[in-house]
């Protein structure tokens, strides 16, 4: 494995990351995800990983309307891999952490050891009003602590015989999780804010992380490494990125923009909306919204040669381990990637560490 991890962040929600009428549309599909995780596996990536959503955002994308749920699919792409690490989404606010233990003990039997638990805490209130388990009174730090003691749980769960625990938001009695796993999935934590790096430091294996600009992201990803070493931990740092690449950086912009043309406008106010925004407020945003809010994260554009030295721009300036890597036609993209890219990447990574 190279110094610098990439992986692939599946699509397993409909429209995948951008949210576009003029963008490719993938499926939420199983098949279709297989065919991405072998194709990443193929061309030699380090991860795959998968979200977990439970509801979209309509508008005329229906963006992310139709979902299937990480930790099965997984199993199933698990099973289909030998060599990817494979990093499934569970909620802590939604599933017992005795379920969870069971479940990600499962995958790493399936999948030989290269399983890992990312583990969120449930923010966005359309999701679980729905199912009517939000707690609108709960807090962000409370939410992590309950997120903290979820974890607490499950690790023990995974090494002894027997939990017994009386929490602020859990209870187990005589409860019992056997086999443990021969080796502990990794545990994998999305956050910026202090409770989440904090909570990175103490118990997460990766720790992704996002911000407005690479000086910014490299004080956190210094921050999250620093707290762990001070723990006696290593915790490797990650973010997110989507590549837009054709043969030529004229190309590869007139694409981009062209995705930009399609932005949901709809889409986009829902979504900021589940985020805590007021109706209004999000509409009136979303409505003088630039092209560039179809991308859900940052990206870079380019010939295979300037995507290899904006990728490498991003991992150094913001002294990041690592990139999840997005496509907006995952299959077409990502082996022109594997192609005229990664190789180049890898070459870099080698004479670095040399």
């Amino acid at each position: 494995m190279s110094d610098t991890e990439y992986g692939v962040f599946l699509p397993n929600a409909a429209g995948g990351w951008m949210i576009s009428t003029t963008a490719p549309y993938p499926p939420a599909d199983y098949d279709y995800n297989r065919q991405v995780a072998l194709l990443g596996e193929e061309i030699g990536l380090d991860f795959v990983m998968a979200m977990a959503k439970w509801r979209g955002f309509g508008g005329t994308t229906d963006h992310w309307g139709e979902t299937i749920e990480s930790v099965t699919m997984m199993a199933g792409i698990a099973e289909a891999t030998s060599r990817v690490k494979i990093w499934a989404t569970i909620h802590a606010n939604m599933q017992n952490p005795a379920f969870a233990a069971k479940v990600f003990t499962t995958l790493q039997q399936i999948s030989h050891g290269r399983a890992g638990m990312n583990i969120v805490n449930g923010a966005y209130a359309d999701e679980f009003q729905q199912m009517g388990i939000w707690d609108a009174d709960m807090s962000h730090d409370a939410r992590y602590r309950m997120t903290e003691e979820w974890t607490q749980l499950v690790l023990r769960l995974w090494s002894e015989d027997s939990v017994t625990h009386h929490g602020e938001f859990f209870t187990l009695e005589d409860c019992q999780s056997r086999p443990h796993p021969v080796t502990r999935p990794e545990i994998i934590s999305a956050g910026r804010s202090e409770s989440g790096r904090a909570f990175q430091a103490a118990y997460a294996d990766g720790a992704f992380l996002g911000s407005e600009s690479l000086e910014d992201m490299a004080e956190l990803s210094r921050d999250v490494h620093e707290r762990a070493a001070a723990r006696g931990r290593t915790v490797r740092t990650y973010s997110m990125l989507t590549i837009v690449l054709a043969d030529s950086d004229a190309a590869a912009e007139a694409r981009a923009e062209r995705f930009a043309a399609g932005l949901d406008r709809e889409a986009l106010a829902n979504m900021r909306r589940s985020w805590g925004w007021d109706a209004q407020r999000a509409l009136s945003w979303a409505e003088g919204a630039t092209g560039k809010e179809a991308f859900q994260t940052p990206y870079v554009t380019g010939s295979p040669e300037t995507i290899v030295e904006r990728v490498l721009t991003v991992v150094e300036r913001a002294e990041l381990d690592g990139l999840m890597l997005i496509f907006p036609d995952y299959l077409e993209d990502m082996r022109a990637f594997g192609d005229a890219v990664l190789p180049a990447l890898r070459a870099q990574d080698a004479r670095v560490s040399a």
